[in-house]
């Protein structure tokens, strides 16, 4: 077996990392996982509060899944997209049951930024138009149109600006302005619609709510207006939950919360708890039934694997016997409770925002001014003090310009959430330390 440093030696080696220089790489030489924790080759055990990637939502070693896919795999390992084998029927017919709306029909993939991508193909071939209109503080995926939809920096290096993708501001409460009524933003992207040629929109793309960028929730009206703003002018409205879907926000889907139905739906990570690679696209019976008699012109090797429709379905199940949205929903507003009091005890605390178990703390070094404890798109010393004293205290999530993620698996109970929040409250200390 090989000890912690050899599999970082050899990982750092061999293996290129995301979203950095290679010499920054400091990766976690995980070994197990159970729950909501995971524990080195060492046995160093960590709390995991921001559930891996906002994605492993029944927690970790669920055995339902683990056999869903033992099962499936001693039976029927892979049959190519053109094939029907049982768990792609029973989880399409499952999804059909949990999607909301009259969402039936669904087109699986193997992750999040391809349902994306395809997502984007069957507005465009649904409605002849080719513009998709998105929003700057976004993330969409790392792939074509995926990138190009995004509005965060990752953006930056990869768009040429000839993806016709229109980005456009989104309800924001932050350092930058002032919270954004419903009304304001319905008004920015009308005008942007109307800029742009209604007739040449094909979609407006959205995450229900804004995950790395911020954990933004919608105000009440926004959705109903962009459902509206969207039949107006025969716009598709599309909704990323690939990070917000399958109770992460407390519902089963985070549109819920505001009783509107999008004309496609996007989904990965807790569609399988991310214990297997799998996205889908759902779409309404108005989209699916265009390509009855027209070509869809996708495909993928992947689409349907049945390793992966088998997780999907153990997951679903995990979720159901342990009512996990349920959980979400309850703790979650137990999570709003350690918001409050970390915001009420650190003044480097400037803003909390959560819906279910979806959560962020925004640093600043200034209440008044709400001057952001590290710069946007970059760090600074407190921030990396503050994420080292994570590391070395066993607390894994993200920490990202000046914002802390808590994102904990949705199977997480009162003590294993108040163990995290500790953590965190001694670590804003250090935060606190550089408050004007």
């Amino acid at each position: 077996m090989l000890s912690g440093e050899e599999i970082v030696a050899l990982c750092r080696q061999y293996t290129l990392y995301d979203w950095m220089a290679q010499s920054a790489a400091d990766p976690i030489p995980v070994d197990t996982a159970k729950g909501v924790y995971f524990y080195t080759t060492d046995g160093k055990r960590y709390i995991d509060f921001n559930s891996q990637l906002m994605s492993v939502n029944a927690g970790h070693g669920d055995r339902r899944i683990i056999e869903a896919i033992k099962r499936q795999a001693e039976k029927l390992a892979f049959a190519n997209p053109f094939m029907a084998h049982e768990p792609r029927a029973l989880l399409g017919k499952k999804l059909a049951e949990l999607l909301p709306g009259d969402i039936d029909k669904v087109f699986f993939t193997l992750g999040g930024a391809e349902a994306n991508e395809n997502a984007v193909k069957l507005a465009r071939a649904v409605t002849g138009r080719y513009k998709i209109v998105s929003r700057y503080r976004s993330y969409h995926g790392a792939t074509g149109a995926a990138m190009a939809m995004t509005g965060d920096p990752r953006r930056w290096p990869n768009d040429l600006g000839t993806s016709g993708v229109v980005h456009v501001l989104d309800p924001y409460h932050g350092p930058q302005r002032d919270v954004d009524s419903a009304e304001e933003s319905l008004r920015y992207l009308e005008e942007t619609i109307q800029l742009e040629g209604p007739n040449t929109i094909a979609a407006f793309f959205l995450e229900t709510v804004t995950g790395t960028n911020g954990i933004l929730i919608p105000p009440d009206g926004y959705l109903q207006g962009v459902r509206q703003l969207c039949d107006r002018y025969g716009i598709l409205m599309i909704c990323d939950e690939i990070m917000s879907g399958f109770g992460r926000t407390g519902a089963w889907f985070a549109v819920n919360h505001w009783n509107v139905v999008p004309d496609i739906i996007t989904m990965a990570k807790g569609l399988t708890s991310s214990y297997v690679p799998l996205g889908a696209v759902g779409m309404r019976p108005r989209v699916a039934q265009h390509f009855e008699k027209n070509v869809f012109y996708g495909g993928l090797t992947y689409n349907s694997h049945p390793l992966a429709c088998a997780a999907a379905l153990g997951a679903i199940q995990a979720y159901e016997e342990d009512d996990m949205i349920g959980n979400a929903r309850r703790m979650g507003e137990v999570m709003k409770r350690h918001h409050e009091t970390l915001r009420k005890k650190h003044p480097s605390v400037g803003l909390t925002r959560s819906i279910g178990l979806f959560g962020i703390l925004e640093l600043v070094r200034d209440r008044k001014t709400m001057e952001p404890l590290a710069p946007f798109n970059g760090t600074s010393d407190e921030m990396k003090a503050v994420g080292k004293f994570f590391r070395e205290h066993g607390l894994y999530t993200f920490v990202r310009w000046h914002t802390i993620m808590t994102n904990p698996p949705l199977c997480i109970n009162e003590d294993e959430l108040a163990e995290g929040f500790a953590i965190i409250d001694r670590a804003l200390d250090i935060a606190d330390q550089a408050v004007a």
